[in-house]
């Protein structure tokens, strides 16, 4: 699956923009699929008809979208002046590499020559709205000639193993996640009816999520996802949330969501039956796509299976590769246990 998270990174999917990657995973997976739809919002909903169809169908969930930059403004000597789509931290955006556009221009967000930097901005991280994207062009003209005012923006980086088993990618949240799924898609038929739904606008508000769960009327769904990681040594241990090689993250609750005690319950006591390593986050943060389904109609029994990810929106994510098969093995123990209860 490394390599199917690698390919998934390395495509642009800027909130709204999910194109590439939706037309990625529509190409690998439309052999296996029952039905496949593709709604107003972006989303990309894969059904696939249980060997034991009839009752309200179980919904698989992961979003397909990245957070990234957007062009506000090309000045007069055609720089871009721009705006971030989702939550990004405007220190990891210095000096980084980006693509602009659908026609992919490099670009570079430019900074300050050291030289020229004064004792009071050395101290100081500089406001968006103060930064600019250098594409190369020399003119407003020029600059308007390759790219667009709305043009998205997604960080250039190479997905690349790291040693001691880690990968590093952008947007491995969630494309992780995007893998899980297809792989799932591919390699085991289902016993009830199932929606695998690849959501679209996660990162700007979970739009997508509540449009797919309204429509599809589940009875229970699980989101996969990539969750936030901050095990560093100057952080005490309840605020380093989880950590990458231990394992699947269950989460309780976060900022968005309180998942299901029965599902949650459920999932803990198939992982240590079946010997898969996980892990509880031990710190409230973040949100997902369950934030939006759970609150569906009558409401929506949600579980929640995420990979520990360090620096989470930026250009250099990075997971250990050990924990995308323990994600993978209780995702389908959960799936299994809910087609063997087969309630509503």
């Amino acid at each position: 699956m490394t390599e199917l998270v690698k390919a998934l990174c390395e495509l642009s999917g800027v909130s709204s923009y999910e194109d590439d990657v939706r037309d990625f995973i529509r190409e690998r997976v439309m052999a296996y699929a029952d039905e496949i739809r593709e709604d107003a919002l972006g989303n990309l909903l894969i059904f696939q008809r249980g060997s034991r169809p009839g009752g309200r169908p179980i919904m698989l969930c992961a979003h397909m979208d990245e957070v990234g930059l957007i062009v506000k403004c090309i000045t007069d000597e055609g720089y871009l002046r721009f705006g971030c789509v989702g939550g990004i931290d405007r220190r990891v955006l210095l000096g980084r590499r980006v693509t602009v556009g659908p026609g992919r221009h490099n670009g570079v967000i430019g900074i300050k020559a050291y030289h020229l930097v004064d004792k009071q901005e050395e101290k100081k991280v500089p406001k968006v709205e103060d930064m600019y994207i250098d594409i190369g062009a020399s003119s407003r003209e020029e600059a308007a000639s390759l790219v667009s005012l709305g043009d998205v923006c997604t960080f250039f980086t190479v997905s690349e193993d790291l040693p001691g088993g880690f990968l590093k990618a952008k947007a491995i949240d969630d494309r992780f996640g995007c893998a899980c799924l297809m792989r799932r898609l591919t390699e085991i038929r289902p016993v009830c009816d199932t929606w695998t739904v690849f959501t679209a606008q996660e990162e700007v508000g979970t739009r997508g999520a509540f449009g797919a769960a309204f429509g599809i009327d589940p009875r229970a769904a699980i989101i996969v996802e990539a969750t936030t990681a901050a095990d560093r040594p100057d952080l005490p241990a309840h605020k380093q949330v989880c950590h990458p090689g231990g394992g699947a993250v269950i989460p309780f609750m976060d900022r968005g969501a309180v998942y299901s005690p029965r599902l949650t319950a459920l999932a803990r006591a198939l992982a240590d039956k079946h010997g898969i390593l996980w892990q509880h986050k031990t710190f409230v943060s973040g949100g997902t796509d369950a934030s939006a389904v759970q609150s569906v109609r009558a409401g929506v029994d949600v579980l929640g299976i995420a990979i520990a990810v360090r620096y989470l929106h930026s250009p250099v994510s990075t997971a250990a590769i050990s924990d995308f098969a323990h994600a993978y093995a209780l995702l389908n123990a959960v799936v299994s246990a809910l087609e063997a209860d087969g309630g509503e």
